[in-house]
């Protein structure tokens, strides 16, 4: 495979070479990529804005995360914090830290994942900076979205015997993580001199390593909600863990819920797996993270309407604070909530 080294194109030469061919930018940008700034405009909306850090070691393993599936997740991460909002994303900005064993090649195939992602959902890839790092690949992206102001979803507006809704299904992601760490740690153990190169074993596990490698941020529940005239109370997108993301919407609204364990969707594949890695399937749909689902709360009104909503499920309601914040389990007893998704700045 062709390796070209960064230094023989410069800064601004890759910048041209990740940027070029760029598709005529939507209205809401009057000037994208060649200038010191991108000028959008937004006559009589709301602008949401959004930013998302990704450190190599931290957030994402290049072992194994090719650097397309990268891109790609790194820019649909900041479109489902602008869906979270009830909004739409429109533009999207990509600062870039890389180390020298990064090739001209490798830039090319992150940047084909970003482009992708912004192809599919609509949006403007308008700037960003690249540089230097000495310590692994590092990348912040920043999304501008738009919303009427009557429509925003903030985390806050939650009120007693509102439904709670979440979309897709909770805990494959992080059973996805889990199968790529133990392929890792077969693959450190394996004997130096060994003959016969390491097969990882994901046979009818692709699923899972789909939403934890490439997620999709949910775009098709924010147009079915506005199809539907439903406009949520709160919401938020699950990136930490459904426990976590539940308990920043009580305490921004200050109230209290119940969710019954009975109603939390699980694919089969992920309570298959959790089986094998013998984890409590339900442990991993609380805490787990990287979902990138939608979790909203609507009125007890549009009880009906959000039933018929494609791959929705109700999972609970809000109750007053006082009645606390607790997860009903098959069995009728009740726990509190707790929020032990994944915190990065924990040691």
């Amino acid at each position: 495979m062709q390796r070209t080294e960064i230094s023989t194109l410069g800064e601004f030469g890759l910048i041209r070479r990740l940027t070029e061919d760029l598709p005529e930018p939507g209205p809401a940008t009057r000037k994208g990529v060649g200038d010191d700034c991108a000028v959008l405009s937004y006559p009589d909306r709301q602008v949401l804005v959004t930013s998302d850090m990704l450190m190599e070691g931290i957030h994402f393993d290049l072992v194994y995360t090719p650097m397309k599936y990268l891109g790609y997740k790194a820019a649909q991460v900041n479109f489902s914090d602008v869906y979270a909002m009830n909004g739409t994303p429109r533009q999207l900005l990509a600062d870039v830290a890389l180390g020298r064993h990064f090739s001209v090649e490798d830039m090319d195939e992150l940047y084909a994942g970003i482009r992708l992602a912004c192809e599919r959902h609509g949006v403007d890839l308008v700037g960003g900076d690249t540089t230097s790092s000495l310590t692994g690949l590092a990348l912040a992206l920043t999304c501008i979205g738009e919303a009427d102001a009557a429509d925003v979803a903030y985390r806050s507006g939650a009120r007693p015997t509102d439904l709670v809704c979440v979309s897709g299904n909770l805990g494959a992601a992080y059973m996805g993580l889990q199968l790529l760490e133990r392929e890792k740690a077969v693959f450190n153990t394996r004997p130096a001199a060994s003959a016969q190169p390491a097969q990882p074993d994901f046979a009818g596990r692709e699923y899972l390593l789909e939403r934890f490698l490439r997620p999709e941020a949910r775009r098709d529940v924010v147009q079915a909600l506005r199809e539907a005239h439903i406009r949520p109370t709160a919401m938020i997108d699950v990136s930490d863990g459904l426990s976590s993301e539940m308990l920043h919407i009580c305490h921004d609204s200050g109230v209290g819920c119940r969710i019954y364990e009975e109603r939390i969707p699980l694919d089969y594949q992920t309570a298959v797996t959790a089986e094998e890695f013998n984890l409590n399937v339900t442990t991993c749909a609380l805490n787990g993270g990287e979902d990138y689902e939608l979790l909203f709360t609507v009125p007890l009104t549009d009880h009906e309407r959000v039933l018929a909503l494609p791959d929705v499920k109700v999972i609970g309601h809000i109750t007053e604070a006082q009645q606390g914040r607790l997860l009903v389990c098959r069995d009728g007893q009740e726990f509190e909530l707790k929020a032990q998704g994944w915190n990065p700045l924990k040691d």
